[in-house]
């Protein structure tokens, strides 16, 4: 039984004196949570934040600092990229399972507007590109290719630009900078911070949200009232086993490691729950195992047990990594040959070594494949790859090059082989405003959600592009900020 829940203002018998009441509270402190702060305060609101670690930052604390933004960001003209506005938004359409055209087309087209935001509130960026196809930048250089608008058919229908901001932070450390920047901005316009502090209750009176309850270090704190409202930022539900097993079992798998911060039980998503909202797309994930660096391994091949290709190598890590997820047995090989095979220090995201062959007959033979299957998608791939053509599967002309120089190396893609990743995306229903939208089709009043708790855009790994999650959530944070402190 879960321990979150909704109690009655009426059974209420410890109202907190010790942080009296706000305005707005807000329970998590990642990029979602200090968005909404700021811009509550901004508002005119009174803000608490109770934040259930010694500090704030959750995943994106953790996380390289990208942010899908674009349609003409400072960054994209500085560096000469040209993006419109209904690219990006063609693009995100087709990305997502089940779009809601009226969030994308927001998101979108606010999108400039919300990157100048950030920057006004502190999180640098600089005005630099990072032209390489690397799954870890270990520069300061902010734009980079991040999803798959290069790949077939996206490059079709929306013109192809690189909408992955990173904050301006050597390495992996972006997410980092950017809340140490914001948690900064949000204490300077006076945002109160609990720390330590375990919300498992919300407060109900007259059908409205009213207030929450909490404990810190284990010790109940009574209840805390919210004059307007409450927002769940509390992130993902990949640490929750009970919760995986119901809706995502594949990532209970030992050969997934699963990337969360120490409270990601999906608090909010209970919570929520528990006050007649509604979960949507909590099938949903992203798992990634990464082949590239190096770039040469992208002129490679994918194949399965059959012996054949099933999917364009040149797409984003995640989608490729997604797709072996679906193959016979989870099962798949990268095959180079002497010309594109390179050692790479080993990433989170490394494809095994299985061995090296002289022909393709034998490396057809080691892996088990059916006869003939490997030397017909080998000869097929590289008659086409030499005329620059891809009928099958569109890899993007600057990937396609004959893998005609022996040696061969097969690379292991299988599942329980190469290190996959992976971390929940399915959360609570919300409008665009972020309030909690119930089975019925109303909301919840005086609830929001946001964040890793809340289901926007990000749905599934196979469209996900780097940046998507800490985009949406800070955008839809602000959005939500700037509504709850309006009372209604």
């Amino acid at each position: 039984m879960s321990e979150y829940g909704v109690i009655e203002a009426s059974e209420v018998g410890n109202w907190s004196n010790e942080t009296s009441e706000a305005d707005v509270i807000i329970i998590g402190l990642g990029c979602a949570g200090v968005c909404a702060a700021i811009a509550a305060s901004d508002a005119g609101a009174d803000v608490l934040v109770f934040e259930r670690a010694s500090g704030g930052g959750g995943v994106t604390g953790m996380a390289a600092g990208h942010l899908y933004l674009g349609g003409g960001t400072r960054v994209q003209k500085a560096v000469g990229v040209e993006d419109a506005v209904e690219d990006m938004f063609t693009y995100l359409m087709m990305n997502t399972p089940e779009p809601d055209e009226a969030k994308i087309r927001l998101y979108c087209e606010e999108s400039v507007a919300h990157f100048d935001w950030l920057v006004s509130n502190g999180v640098p960026f600089n005005d630099t590109m990072y032209k390489g196809k690397h799954v870890l930048q270990m520069t300061d250089e902010c734009l980079i290719w991040s999803g798959n608008e290069e790949v077939y058919p996206f490059r079709e229908k929306a013109k192809p630009a690189p909408r992955g901001h990173k904050v301006a932070q050597v390495g992996e450390l972006g997410g980092a900078k950017m809340m140490e920047c914001l948690t900064a901005k949000a204490e300077s316009l006076g945002v109160r911070f609990v720390y330590d502090a375990h919300v498992t209750q919300l407060v109900r009176e007259d059908g409205k949200i009213c207030g929450v309850n909490h404990r810190i270090y284990g010790e109940d704190k009574g209840c805390v009232r919210a004059r307007n409202s409450v927002i769940l930022a509390a992130g993902q539900f990949t640490q929750n086993e009970d919760l995986l097993k119901e809706h995502l079992p594949e990532l209970l798998d030992e050969a997934y490691t699963r990337q969360f911060s120490p409270y990601d039980d999906g608090a909010g998503h209970q919570l929520g729950k528990a006050a007649g909202g509604q979960l949507k797309h909590m099938e949903g994930a992203l798992m990634t195992a990464a082949f590239y660096p190096p770039e040469s391994h992208i002129k490679g091949i994918l194949v399965n047990k059959n012996g054949k290709r099933y999917v364009s190598e040149d797409s984003y890590h995640s989608r490729s990594s997604m797709i072996t997820t679906e193959q016979p047995d989870r099962t798949g090989w990268l095959i180079v040959d002497e010309k594109t095979y390179a050692v790479e220090p080993q990433h989170y995201g490394a494809y095994p070594l299985v061995d090296a062959f002289e022909t393709v007959e034998e490396m057809e033979t080691a892996l088990g494949l059916p006869d003939g299957s490997l030397v017909e998608t080998m000869s097929n791939y590289n008659k086409h790859a030499a005329l620059g053509e891809d009928p099958e599967l569109h890899k993007g002309k600057k990937w396609l090059q004959p893998l005609d120089n022996a040696p061969y190396a097969a690379l292991n893609a299988s599942v329980g082989q190469a290190t996959y990743m992976g971390f929940t995306l399915g959360g609570l229903d919300v409008t665009i405003d972020g309030e909690v939208k119930t089975e019925s089709g109303g909301v919840v009043p005086g609830l929001y959600a946001i964040g890793g708790c809340a289901s926007n855009i990000a749905q599934d790994g196979t469209g996900y592009s780097s940046g998507t999650c800490i985009g949406e959530s800070t955008f839809f944070g602000r959005r939500a900020g700037r509504k709850s402190a309006a009372g209604n």
